[in-house]
């Protein structure tokens, strides 16, 4: 998994979008401005195993795969047999355990006080480590449930919402929270309980319960188990997630230590805002032999580099002077529409769109390079790269986003890497 500053096809695609009327994010203007959270990066797949599918407000769902974005106000849920591990900019934690359904309802990591993170667990079972926002903002790290709240002060923990079509007469429905490290507060109903480690808290679900006749409140208010309910089972990832969390402060702190100092963020949202104008500085030599990685990195670094730059010169020496670039878009109703740009067309459009363009972000969670087929392994002149890529930002004063898939064939042509076949489609 690699992650790389910026991406390509920046123009092509916001170019298509904007001939089709393409260009939206996952939420409605009013919605962004309702919870200015929506829509952004919660965090990133790390992990997966079986089937886990988000959705956004409009329905449309959409498998998990790892290095899979999720934002902020997606609704994630597994399958029987699905797990996925999330990782968050804070260097946080969120395992997805089976069955269960979550929407992340605020999240912000921007080494500052107002830092937040609040999840909503509709039902099932997560693990959470926490990140830098427990330390900077721990009032504003919660997870919501059904019946409780639970309060988060650094920790490794793991919440459960029992729905009463599994409970049993020795498991009541409601909210459990078991603490691996740290400690928890569990709040419902007016009342509170700390769990510290090895606990296990529970909050009664109050539309399950007996009726609430004074004398019959108290089973409302939280408390702790004598015991670890049988139904908290390790996860698949649990073997290496028990080694994350052994690191995980010191990992948080210095994850927190490098935002707060202007270094680069945390590996799952290195989301770059556009670069000041290209200076006179050498471009790295290219990576000799075949090296296909190493080379595909090299060759979108220099893109990537280059595009927000405005740096005609570079971009077009990297795309070979006959190129047709097809670029796939997505329209409102969710069918697809392609356009094909030529070299200097996608130079233009690229150019055009970067001037409406305020609050760019992009970041590349996957690039994968090969040897074209047929080649000499030995001394490879065709390489085949794959690359997918987010872009947001906003565009003349309206919020997008999207994801697409990219793949290049390039060729070494008089000494240079050069792009003879891109194509990107929207996901």
């Amino acid at each position: 998994m690699n992650t790389v500053k910026s991406s390509a096809f920046v123009g092509a695609m916001i170019a298509a979008s904007l001939l089709f009327g393409a260009m939206t994010g996952p939420a409605a203007a009013d919605e962004v401005a309702a919870n200015p959270d929506t829509g952004k990066l919660f965090a990133n797949v790390w992990r997966l195993r079986g089937e886990v599918f988000v959705s956004g407000k409009q329905g449309i769902s959409r498998p998990l795969r790892e290095g899979s974005p999720v934002y902020v106000g997606e609704q994630i849920r597994a399958a029987s047999n699905g797990e996925a591990v999330l990782r968050t900019a804070d260097a946080g934690i969120v395992a997805v355990r089976p069955g269960a359904e979550l929407v992340a309802e605020r999240y912000a990591a921007e080494g500052k006080s107002t830092d937040r993170q609040i999840i909503r667990l509709i039902t099932g079972s997560l693990r959470v480590i926490s990140g830098w926002i427990a330390r900077l903002n721990h009032p504003d790290h919660r997870i919501i449930t059904p019946s409780a709240t639970i309060g988060i002060r650094g920790t490794d923990h793991e919440p459960y919402v029992l729905p009463a079509e599994m409970a049993t007469s020795a498991y009541r429905p409601g909210t459990y929270d078991k603490v691996n490290r740290g400690a928890t507060s569990l709040e419902a109903n007016g009342g509170s309980v700390l769990i510290d480690q090895g606990r296990v808290g529970f909050a009664r679900d109050p539309n399950a319960a007996a009726p609430k006749t004074r004398a019959l409140m108290t089973l409302l208010l939280p408390t702790l188990l004598a015991k670890v309910p049988e139904f908290y089972v390790p996860g698949a990832f649990d073997a290496e997630l028990d080694r994350y969390s052994e690191t995980a402060d010191s990992l948080s702190l210095q994850q927190l230590e490098k935002q707060q100092s202007g270094g680069k963020p945390a590996a799952t949202e290195k989301a770059a805002q556009v670069a000041p104008p290209a200076t006179n500085k050498a471009a790295p030599a290219a990576p000799l032999g075949c090296q296909p990685q190493a080379i595909g990195e090299y060759w979108l670094s220099r893109l990537d580099t280059a595009i927000p730059n405005r740096d005609i010169k570079t971009v077009l020496g990297l795309f070979a002077a006959d190129i047709v670039i097809r670029a796939t878009v997505r329209n409102a109703d969710n069918s697809l529409s392609t356009v094909e740009l030529n070299r200097q067309e996608m130079v233009d459009s690229t150019l055009a769109a970067m001037a409406g363009v305020k609050d760019y972000q992009q970041r590349r969670i996957s690039i994968e390079a090969v040897p074209a087929t047929g080649e000499d392994t030995s001394d490879c002149r065709r390489i085949e790269l794959r690359s997918v890529v987010i872009e947001q930002g906003l565009m003349h004063d309206k919020p997008y986003r999207f994801e697409a898939s990219e793949s290049y064939r390039l060729e070494l042509l008089n000494g240079e890497w050069q792009a003879t076949q891109a194509e990107t489609v929207q996901r």
